[in-house]
């Protein structure tokens, strides 16, 4: 973007090739998505940061309540006794459990964890619910926040308290459990894919990098601007590792004790992080219209001339009527200069400028953020060809996006090749299955491995590791990720 053009829209905001890091905050502060809490490592969020995370929970509680699961919400105060009895459980999650030892003036005689997730707690209570094979399944979801003791903090990306969902499910079968597990995983890229704009890779994640206390963990893997990976959502099975040491047992139509098969599945806040460094550019956020809290703002161009502030008026309502999120901006303490960029700040898809020359022709001015375009549209059947043009909106981003990601996504065969890819994206490697490779691509080149795409026959292109030359059947992306 030219000089003139960065001082007269988004002098405040730093460039992305300047400092990515740096813009990303700026975007999130000026867009007014969030603010940061007097305790360290949380956030407070705006109206507008929190309109985008109803938008997303939206999209997916309606996909779980279609796959039978049911809400429900469980204490966020765990006894230690609990998360005890899964000791592989414990031990990944013990460096940032918070812990309540006071209730009032009394020392508690057992401490309380603030919740790092929920797999003990539901455990427990499954323990006590199921009786028999008619019970099952089992299929409940939280919507909550979990608090997880971070040492280093960015705004939705990682953050000691942040808004998430987490599914947990009992099976009488380990079929029944898997097929859970990939649903829900599919469930996800959905979401991401056709609801933010987001393309990702899913496949299953290295026995290091898996959930602990998790039989196999599954995940969908998206690409920012930076190269850098960032974990969307993740899909676990846990076998019966936490029903063998919570007692989840039921009777089997055979009339002997089974331990249940259990799932556990969730996304948190950090979608909105993906959206505003998958999507953002210097101007500020460009939201996908499927979750944008605005999808479309009237502006009325010289209100004060007759009829314009009745014509958008009655714009809005018909709008409105037709499903479209609309917002009317009759603002006038600011220039009309000022709302262009206040909204272009904030990601809404379609301005719709209604003046006295568009009147007098029948039209209204669309201005497109993705493309930055400006064009006409009839105001007869605007709201059909409004909806027609957030669908082509939508579609562009997730395609801009797409494109991205797969120009930075190359094959490596050697060490040199992946140790330059991860600089700018993603390399997808052969690997020989083996922690040791992993650990040296860590320590190497602060890469870790992202996830097996399923159709391991076709990305198949090589046969030796990619770190220590051995005999290798496996396809795995590896990143530097957040």
């Amino acid at each position: 973007m030219a000089k003139k053009d960065k001082q007269e829209f988004v002098s405040y905001i730093t460039p992305r090739s300047e400092d990515f890091s740096r813009w990303y905050t700026d975007v999130i502060m000026q867009a007014g998505l969030c603010d940061y809490a007097p305790v360290r490592g949380c956030m407070i969020f705006r109206p507008y940061g929190y309109a985008i995370w109803e938008q997303i929970r939206q999209q997916m509680d309606a996909r779980f309540k279609r796959k039978g699961v049911e809400n429900v919400y469980f204490p966020m105060l765990i006894p230690e006794s609990l998360l005890l009895k899964e000791s592989e459980h414990v031990e990944g999650f013990a460096p940032e459990v918070a812990w309540v030892t006071q209730g009032g003036n009394e020392t508690l005689t057992e401490r309380l964890a603030i919740r790092p997730t929920s797999e003990t707690i539901f455990c427990t209570m499954f323990s006590k619910w199921l009786q028999t094979w008619r019970d099952l399944p089992m299929n409940y979801n939280q919507w909550c926040s979990v608090m997880r003791w971070e040492k280093a903090t960015r705004p939705f990306l990682r953050t000691s308290e942040f808004l998430w969902q987490e599914g947990h499910t009992i099976h009488a079968s380990a079929e029944e459990a898997q097929q859970m597990t990939m649903d829900m995983l599919e469930i996800y890229r959905e979401v991401a894919e056709d609801a933010l704009a987001l393309p990702v890779y899913v496949g299953r994640k290295s026995d290091k990098e898996k959930f602990a206390g998790a039989r196999a963990t599954y995940s969908m893997e998206a690409m920012m601007q930076d190269g850098k990976a960032l974990q969307a959502g993740t899909s676990h099975n846990f076998g019966t590792n936490f029903s063998e040491a919570y007692q989840v047992q039921f009777q089997n139509k055979e009339g002997k004790l089974q331990y249940a098969e259990e799932t556990s599945w969730g996304t948190s806040t950090r979608l909105i992080g993906a959206i505003i460094m998958t999507h953002g550019d210097e101007r500020g956020l460009r939201l996908p219209p499927v979750i944008a809290p605005i999808q479309a703002v009237i502006l009325p161009i010289a209100a004060h001339k007759p009829g314009v502030t009745e014509a958008c008026e009655k714009l809005f309502e018909e709008l409105k009527g037709a499903g479209i999120r609309v917002k009317l901006d009759d603002r006038d303490t600011v220039s009309a200069g000022f709302k262009f960029n206040d909204w272009e700040l904030k990601g809404v898809p379609v301005r719709l400028e209604v003046g006295p020359r568009d009147l007098e022709n029948g039209v209204v001015t669309v201005f497109r953020r993705d493309t930055l375009e400006k064009t006409t549209l009839p105001l007869d059947g605007l709201a059909d060809a409004l909806k027609s043009l957030l669908g082509e909106i939508q579609a562009e981003l997730f395609n801009q996006a797409k494109a991205f990601r797969d120009e930075r996504t190359k094959n490596v065969s050697d060490l040199d090749e992946l140790g330059k890819q991860v600089e700018t994206g993603f390399a997808r490697a052969m690997w020989c299955g083996e922690q040791a490779c992993e650990d040296i691509i860590k320590e190497k080149f602060n890469a870790t491995s992202r996830n097996m795409p399923f159709d391991q026959e076709a990305q198949r292109f090589g046969t030796r590791c990619v770190c220590c030359g051995k005999p290798a059947d496996k396809v795995m992306y590896f990143a530097k990720a957040y």
